[in-house]
Formats: structure tokens, C-alpha cells, sequence
């Protein structure tokens, strides 16, 4: 199945910088899209030292990565898959340092520079980097630096972008070939949508702050003459592709994270040349992430569950879709104690179906019921209770889309309530004590998920059971 999983992946990702949040948080977050029905766990990984022959080697049959790590692991929270079996794609995580990672945005690089630095069957692929990279970095920049360094003598195996943050700075890495890759900081004013195409545009070598390069990436494109333009290096141009494909599949989601961002500025959803960094009109929310993470072209004539014309509504590939497996936002906030700094949010199932729920990266377990969950639905699984909201809400949008969109509206206030009484107690503990009581509010945080879910399921099919097809207006005289 996932030999080739990177034809089904079609993620959209979200970065934000510190000076861009209302408050003062870094935020960067993701749409882990592939299979309509494919359980995400969610674990805590503990701290570890002295690991003998500390080695990864990928479950994949159809990959032959592997390499030798460092010795001390870092403790770090992470959504793998239900099973291993084609790999553990952990995915998303916040470690004991506050750094947190999102790997992968899937993307595609041209045959032309893929002629002459193809990818590698025994190179780093998506399933694997959280694993070899998160529990091995204390700041975004040393996980930038890290994959780097791991593209660059392993090889790839696949062109990717790879999200990482820290209290003080955001960086969107993006592979290109075999080997070569680039880094850009997002400004701390500014925010990014990505939707599986390369993104970063033109790359300055001399802004060693903002930019971080593959060694020999210049040399690379200047021995193979792989640069169009007659001044610059734009990255997107020279090793991405500009098809019908981008402009149907990929632009179109851009366009609409930005136009729920910028709506003041008029473009064009297949307009190729949109900005990769754009500042929002405003500052952003938590609430502001994830409408983009969330949306499908509500407002306009080409929403799939809107009133425009039916040619329209299939036009495009929104960014929230059945296809979704979770959908996370990772917050690193300031003006709060390290144990309190990283919350990873986390969507079971369809975005605009689902709640985030609050998670403390400092917590060292999860609830039992997101530890549940294989193909086949089952009640005890986080997953599928999430799950089952979507395929009841799916058939009767417009009679049950306002019981879903109140349950998630109620769930938002609980859980901002929740998290700032959770901050103000914590601060009063310290020690293993803090952290048991942080386990403790994090996983009450998810089983008051569960509850609202299960108690909005009860409510929709009850009400489901007045809309079969079978149904007869009855003379209550007969």
C-alpha cells in the first residue's frame, strides 16, 4: 500500500510567527491527508539514556533507510499509525525542548532536476523523520540542521516539506531532489500555507539567519544549467513543477488559506504565482489556524457542500476532506514556564468535521482510547468516535451541520477555559508533581472530547431515524 503512500498523501500545512499570534505563541499545523478510514494513535515517547546500538531501520519493505542514532533520546509526543507495517509515520510532535516538527507536506520535484539528482530507495522518507530527528534537537534551527545533514549523505526518497518551530522561531524546510534541499525562517509578522507543491521562492545565500541550503545546491544547478530565470534562485521554479495538476489540486488551497487570512487582497485560486509569505491582516488566533486547516471554500461558488453550480463545487481539491487522518496545530507559547510552553492540539479524523484538543507536550501519557483503532471501526477508539460524527453528519449536512458547528463552537470555550485554569494551577506544583497533574488534565482534556462527541452521536442518529428514503407521511385518522 504505501510503497508508493506519497501518491495518496496531500497534506496542507500552516505556519505562523510569533509576532503574527495575538498571543505571542508560535503555531504551526497540518492536514495529515491520505486514506478515509486509517486510525492515528497518539503516544508519548519518555526521555532516554545511554541507548546501546541506538539504530532506526524503516519497517517499509519498500524502503531501505536506515541509520545510527545518537544515544540520548529526548522524551516527545507523536501520532503514529495503527499498524507499522509500512512504516510508523509518527508524524507530528512537540519534545522536551519545545521543539516541535510536522513531517510531511508531501510535494514533487521536475523530471528535469530529478535527470541528474534522482531519489533514492535507500533515502529518508516521510515515515521515518520524525523518529530520527524530533527526540535529537533542542531548537527548530538544530532540527533544520539535522535533516539537512541526513538528506544530504542518505539521500531522499522523497521531495517533501518538513515543518519545524520553536518558542522564537518557524522554518519550513523543503527537499528538491536526492540530495539537495533548502530552509526558510518565516518572518516572526508573517505567516505560510503549503499545499503539496515546493513553496519557497527566491532563496538568499548571503542571510545565513533566514536561510539554510543544502552544501553545493548552487553548483548543482549551475553545472546542469537547471536555472531559467537570468537573475536569482527561486527554488519553487527551478526545482518544482508548474502543471495542470498545481493549479487544480494544490494552488486552489493556497489561494483559500490566504483569502481567509488576506481577504482584502483580490487573487486568483490558479494563479501559480502566489506569495509564499504573506502577513495577515490581523493578528491570529488559534481559532484563525483552524478555519484554514478546516476549510473547503465555505463562501465561495466552489465549497462541495455549498450553493454554487454543481461544476464548480468539484472544481477544486479543498484542504479539509474525507481523506484526513488528523489534523494538528503544534502552539510553543511564551510568558509561561517550560512545562507549560508546548500544547500539542490534536483533530482526530475530518478537520471540519472534528474539535482540537488540547494536549500538554510535557504530559507522559495519553488516554486510552487514543492508543485504539485499526482499519475496522471500533467504539473504544478515539479515531472512530471521531470518525462516525463525519459519517453521520456527511449524508444530512445542511440538517445536522448546525449541531456539529455548536458541539465544536462549545468545545473551543471549554477548552480555552480548561488550559488557562489548567496554566494557573500547575504554576502553583512544580516537579514530578506538576507533570502528573499536566498528565492528568490532558487526558481529562481528551475524554471530554470523547463525551461531547459520543453525546452529539446519541443526538444524530436519533434524528437520522426520521430520514429513511422508506418513509411515509401516516393519516393519524386511518
Amino acid at each position: 500500500m504505501f510503497s508508493n503512500r506519497q501518491t495518496l498523501s496531500a497534506c496542507t500545512s500552516i505556519l505562523v510567527g510569533k509576532k503574527a499570534t495575538a498571543d505571542g505563541s508560535t503555531m504551526i499545523g497540518r492536514n495529515e491527508d491520505c486514506r478515509s478510514a486509517w486510525p492515528k494513535h497518539m503516544t508519548v515517547h519518555p526521555h532516554q539514556e545511554d541507548i546501546e546500538n541506538n539504530h532506526y531501520s524503516s519497517p517499509d519493505k519498500d524502503n531501505d533507510f536506515e541509520i545510527d542514532l545518537p544515544s540520548t533520546s529526548f522524551k516527545y509526543t507523536a501520532t503514529p499509525e495503527w499498524t507499522n507495517e509500512y512504516g510508523t509515520f509518527e508524524e507530528d510532535g512537540i519534545n522536551e525542548f519545545n521543539v516541535a516538527m510536522s513531517a510531511t507536506e508531501s510535494a514533487y520535484a521536475n523530471r528535469r532536476v530529478l535527470g541528474y539528482d534522482p531519489l533514492l530507495k535507500s533515502g529518508i522518507a516521510e515515515e521515518a523523520m520524525i523518529n530520527v530527528v524530533l527526540p535529537f534537537v533542542k531548537t527548530a534551527r538544530e532540527g533544520v540542521e539535522r535533516l539537512g545533514q541526513i538528506v544530504s549523505e542518505h539521500g531522499a526518497a522523497e521531495a517533501n516539506g518538513v515543518l519545524f518551530s520553536d518558542e522564537n522561531e518557524v522554518w519550513y524546510f523543503e527537499i528538491g531532489s536526492g540530495h539537495y534541499w533548502v530552509a526558510q525562517q518565516i518572518p516572526a509578522d508573517s505567516y505560510a500555507v503549503v499545499a503539496n507543491q515546493l513553496a519557497i521562492q527566491e532563496v538568499n545565500f548571503s542571510d545565513h539567519d533566514n536561510f539554510i541550503t543544502a552544501p553545493g545546491i548552487r553548483d548543482f544547478v549551475r553545472k546542469h544549467h537547471l536555472n531559467s530565470a537570468r537573475t536569482g534562485f527561486n527554488f519553487r521554479n527551478i526545482f518544482g513543477t508548474h502543471s495542470l495538476s498545481d493549479e487544480i489540486y494544490n494552488t486552489p488551497r493556497v489561494w483559500d488559506g490566504q483569502r481567509l487570512l488576506n481577504p482584502e487582497i483580490y487573487q486568483e485560486p490558479m494563479d501559480e504565482n502566489l506569495p509564499f509569505i504573506r502577513k495577515a491582516n490581523r493578528l491570529l488566533h488559534r481559532d484563525d489556524i483552524e478555519a484554514v486547516l478546516a476549510s473547503h471554500f465555505k463562501g465561495t461558488e466552489y465549497d462541495p457542500i455549498g450553493n454554487g453550480p454543481e461544476e464548480l463545487k468539484k472544481k477544486f481539491r479543498p484542504i479539509s476532506l474525507a481523506k484526513t487522518q488528523e489534523s494538528h496545530i503544534l502552539q510553543i507559547r511564551s510568558n509561561v514556564p517550560e512545562t507549560l510552553k508546548g500544547i500539542h492540539w490534536l483533530a482526530l479524523g475530518v478537520t471540519a468535521q472534528s474539535s482540537f484538543v488540547p494536549f500538554y507536550a510535557s504530559a507522559t501519557d495519553v488516554h486510552p482510547a487514543y492508543k485504539k483503532g485499526t482499519k475496522d471501526y471500533s467504539p473504544d477508539s478515539a479515531y472512530w468516535i471521531y470518525k462516525l460524527v463525519s459519517v453521520l453528519v456527511d449524508p444530512h449536512y445542511l440538517e445536522f451541520g448546525k449541531m456539529l458547528a455548536d458541539t465544536q463552537d462549545d468545545l473551543y470555550a471549554q477548552f480555552t477555559h480548561l488550559v488557562e485554569e489548567t496554566d494557573r494551577h500547575a504554576t502553583e506544583l512544580s516537579g514530578d508533581e506538576q507533570i502528573d497533574y499536566l498528565t492528568k488534565q490532558s487526558i481529562r482534556f481528551q475524554q471530554v472530547g470523547i463525551d461531547r462527541m459520543q453525546a452529539l452521536t446519541s443526538k444524530l442518529i436519533t434524528a437520522a431515524t426520521d430520514m429513511s428514503t422508506l418513509n411515509f407521511k401516516t393519516d393519524m385518522n386511518l
